[in-house]
């Protein structure tokens, strides 16, 4: 079995993949002073109490873009489970695509295994929008290539620095206003912010993916992954694809080949 862990800004996800199937996963909130040994504690319970045995567990996968987590999570990996860890972008994990952007060094782990997944499960041109901590916006061409994109503040961010700043302002949840009620002319301070949060969220993203597509000129499918996409998909017409295991499945994909090489 292949245990894939993929490092976001927020979360830490580890995945039990049979093949290309997801048999587990389980989840925790990034933290990088967190050791080895605690990770240990708190991965092989869960394992456990699912019934997967560690010594399954023939090859790991790491994606990270916190740099000062991998060191401790390689150590999980080597001593918890005998294995030295795949490093996604290190060789011999290549990316296997062209970065045609002014600075391919800096493309960040997570939407460099997104474009490999999305190109190796839908066809033509695609962007990809990632859901996360900051919400990107990542343009493959028909043939694989990564062409750029956009980084913009992630809703959470969005929210928290709204109230962060503005002292009388009450915190609320990610939720368009009053359920599916689409008016946009808020009666209170909560609906108010709800719209001005949630509506103007989606207006953003159909706003730039509406640049977009007109910028590469071209059909694009618009794929959309990360613990959001659900929710928005049902407030707008806009994605194509939702794939919340898109980064997971990339992970599979890259220590597939390594497999195959």
């Amino acid at each position: 079995m292949l245990l894939a862990v993929d490092v976001g800004n927020t979360n830490i996800v580890f995945a039990l993949f049979e093949g290309r199937e997801i048999k587990s996963r389980w989840r925790v909130a990034t933290d990088p002073r967190r050791t080895a040994d605690e990770y240990a504690v708190w991965l092989l319970q869960l394992m456990q109490l699912q019934g997967f045995d560690r010594k399954a567990v023939s090859k790991i996968i790491i994606s990270t873009v916190v740099p000062r987590a991998q060191h401790n999570l390689e150590v999980l990996s080597q001593k918890y489970f005998g294995l030295d860890p795949l490093i996604a972008g290190q060789a011999p994990v290549e990316w296997g695509f062209e970065a045609d952007v002014d600075e391919p060094r800096s493309l960040g782990a997570d939407r460099a295994v997104n474009t490999v997944a999305a190109h190796a499960k839908y066809a033509g041109d695609l962007i990809v929008v990632d859901f996360g901590t900051a919400t990107t916006f990542d343009v493959v061409d028909f043939n694989g290539a990564y062409k750029g994109g956009i980084i913009a503040p992630g809703i959470n961010l969005s929210l928290d620095a709204l109230v962060t700043a503005a002292a009388k302002l009450p915190r609320i949840a990610i939720a368009p206003p009053r359920g599916n009620d689409r008016r946009v002319i808020g009666r209170n301070t909560e609906d108010q912010m709800q719209i001005g949060v949630f509506w103007g969220y989606v207006a953003m993203m159909e706003g730039l993916i509406a640049r977009l597509r007109s910028e590469i000129g071209r059909p694009a499918k618009i794929i959309a992954t990360g613990g959001l996409a659900v929710l928005f998909d049902e407030h707008t017409e806009i994605f194509d694809h939702v794939d919340t295991d898109l980064t997971l499945d990339g992970l599979a994909i890259l220590a597939e080949r390594v497999s195959d090489s």
